[in-house]
């Protein structure tokens, strides 16, 4: 089997870089920001419309900057400010030895994405890291995972996408691909349901039972 993994929220917990990071770009703006704990709904959606959303505008400039200033500090900070969750890196070795093929499949830019994966020491569980560009090209989960299938020439009955929140359920049925909602993360089972997870699991470990 193929499997496509989310990052954020599903093999690392993102919060704390993530939301000091959209802190940081509000206030460099001169925009009151949030508490942290207020911007959970953050981690999944794509930053610039996160941005849209938090500074009440429609305004493409705006919400540019809005995201420079969030790497401003992101690049060199904010993607370490991160946990892998526990088990994972166990669950990934298992699978791995058990003749899956492992990618990662995230909407944050792939310079990030390998970094965090290098980071955490897991890049020996994947084949390759697949993420958006720095532009905005490939955030949308559909046309992530339909890359990653053609690059790859992966077969979509034989893929399984493993995320945490709608984004990954829908690219994952836009493309023909199954998938599993993690409860580990930032979407909630309703979430995940009501976006076509076909099935939800509560701790990494249950991947196995999946899969056998």
């Amino acid at each position: 089997m193929n499997i496509l993994f989310d990052l954020d929220g599903t093999l690392t917990d993102p919060y704390q870089g993530i939301t000091k990071c959209i802190v940081y770009a509000l206030k460099k703006l001169g925009r009151e920001a949030p508490p942290q704990t207020d911007l959970r709904w953050c981690i999944g959606p794509p930053l610039k419309a996160s941005f849209a959303k938090l500074l009440s505008t429609n305004d493409d400039k705006l919400t540019e900057e809005a995201v420079a200033l969030y790497r401003e500090r992101f690049s060199t900070i904010g993607l370490f400010e991160n946990e892998i969750y526990d088990q994972l890196p166990e669950v990934l070795k298992s699978l791995q030895k058990n003749g899956h093929k492992l990618y990662v499949a995230t909407a944050k830019p792939t310079v990030y994405a390998k970094q965090i994966i290098k980071h955490f020491d897991l890049q020996q569980y994947f084949i390759s890291v697949y993420g958006s560009e720095l532009n905005g090209f490939k955030t949308d989960k559909a046309d992530l995972i339909s890359h990653i299938l053609q690059s790859e020439a992966i077969n979509s009955s034989e893929t399984l996408m493993v995320g945490d929140r709608k984004y990954d359920m829908t690219g994952a049925k836009a493309n023909g691909v199954r998938s599993v909602g993690v409860l580990w993360g930032y979407g909630t089972k309703e979430e995940l349901e009501t976006s076509n997870a076909q099935i939800c699991i509560s701790h990494p470990k249950e991947l196995h039972n999946i899969l056998d």
